[in-house]
């Protein structure tokens, strides 16, 4: 009988707090649930717009994060592709091929006409082939990465001033288009072709080409929503913590309302994902039928993956607090969840017992002071992901299991122990 009095206890226990919970709220507390939801709405609704004002003044104000998010383009074949298409589309137009083999000098014509005749078909399809191959070339080696590199930092220290249209170099808004000058590489490929033996390449003037990066019919609007999005990129997600906080402290039911704020915040965030995705099938259904569409597909994944590494950041904190929160809670499944945990950590300590282990002053130490050193921890944590310079999901997934090892740890050596 004296050992079913605990369970019978602690099922009265149980019993009286579902009784309390059934009783209707008064009017007070309905007023405060009503003004908790509505702030822990309010800021679940600006998760989306705070994470892509973050996202947006992080590339203007970084420009080494800017310069990473754009380098692999260079790599992207769809974008080489392109590239070497528009190269190509220009040279062409400074060719005068009725006139090409009829101009060169005696001693070129040979090698001319060999470089011409090993590619067959007409002339036209001859040179521009030839134009075309040494263009790929040349945009697919290192050198062209390297301009490509360089053109985005010299561009501007910030990626404010590319949307801005402020600044000059290599890299500019002009209409509705995001471009980029291909000049030096241009120039690269004009001198491999004059090596190939097409010396009337040499005759072909400076050309300046602009090779679109992005392009929008309203680009003076876009230019005008980044600014306000800058702004917006330090206070938004400040004062979406706070309408969240505001209204988990608000709550009378505190355990709860985190569990929704967290779960909500992740949800809204999940949706940015999906219409990041939306967006992108309309942005390209958009564009002109000149434009290469796999390369503005490329261009569009690149810029956003870093914003997309920033909604599944979000999403796994929320349901990661979420699942603290509820297993933290006085409901049963969580109650049976924590018994588990500790019949676990008793199991591993009987064990070590039995092979003569002891923690000495330690353990006495961390269990007299197991709540502060677990909430010392839980600070830590919290430090480490606001610390940490981009988190992910998997460091948000990483910070939380090394928590929980830790507390575990505190479990296990702070439990008390008879002598």
């Amino acid at each position: 009988m004296a050992e079913r009095e605990p369970d019978d206890d602690l099922a009265r226990l149980r019993e009286r707090v579902d009784a309390l919970e059934s009783r209707p709220a008064p009017a007070r507390h309905r007023t405060r649930s009503v003004c908790a939801a509505v702030l822990i709405v309010l800021g679940c609704l600006l998760a989306p717009p705070a994470l892509v004002a973050t996202w947006t003044a992080d590339l203007a104000d970084d420009t080494d994060r800017y310069v990473a998010t754009v380098a692999p383009l260079a790599h992207d074949s769809a974008v080489q592709d392109a590239a070497a298409d528009r190269i190509t589309d220009e040279l062409m137009r400074y060719l005068n091929l009725s006139g090409l083999l009829k101009d060169a000098a005696p001693a070129d014509r040979p090698g001319l006409e060999k470089a011409l005749g090993a590619l067959g078909g007409s002339l036209d399809d001859a040179v521009s082939g030839s134009v075309r191959k040494e263009a790929r070339e040349v945009v697919a080696s290192e050198t062209f990465a390297r301009f490509w590199t360089d053109a985005n930092r010299r561009l501007h220290t910030t990626v404010d001033k590319a949307l801005t249209g402020s600044g000059g170099g290599a890299v500019r808004i002009e209409g509705d288009a995001v471009t980029v000058d291909l000049a030096p590489v241009i120039e690269q490929v004009k001198t491999r072709l004059v090596d190939a033996g097409l010396k009337p390449a040499a005759k072909i003037p400076d050309v300046h080409t602009d090779f679109t990066v992005l392009r929008t019919e309203k680009v003076a609007d876009l230019q005008t929503y980044f600014r306000l999005l800058q702004l917006a990129g330090v206070w938004l997600p400040v004062i979406a913590a706070l309408l969240l906080a505001g209204g988990v402290l608000l709550a009378v039911r505190r355990r709860r309302a985190l569990v929704a704020a967290a779960l909500g915040f992740a949800v809204t965030a999940l949706l940015l994902g999906l219409g990041l995705t939306v967006f992108r099938a309309f942005y390209l259904d958009a564009l002109p039928a000149s434009v290469s569409q796999p390369a503005a597909g490329a261009v569009y994944d690149t810029l956003t993956r870093f914003l997309r590494t920033a909604v599944r950041a979000v999403v796994a904190l929320g349901v990661v607090l979420a699942l603290a929160a509820w297993l933290s809670g006085p409901g049963r499944r969580a109650s049976a969840l924590r018994q588990i945990w500790h019949a676990g950590i008793g199991a591993a300590r009987a064990q070590t017992d039995r092979l003569g282990l002891r923690t000495g002053p330690v353990g006495a130490f961390a269990h007299r002071h197991r709540v502060w050193i677990g909430w010392l921890l839980v600070a830590g944590a919290v430090v480490a992901f606001v610390l940490w310079p981009h988190p992910t999901g998997w460091v948000v997934v990483g910070i939380a299991l090394a928590l929980l090892f830790a507390l575990a740890v505190v479990d296990f050596v702070g439990e008390e122990r008879a002598v």
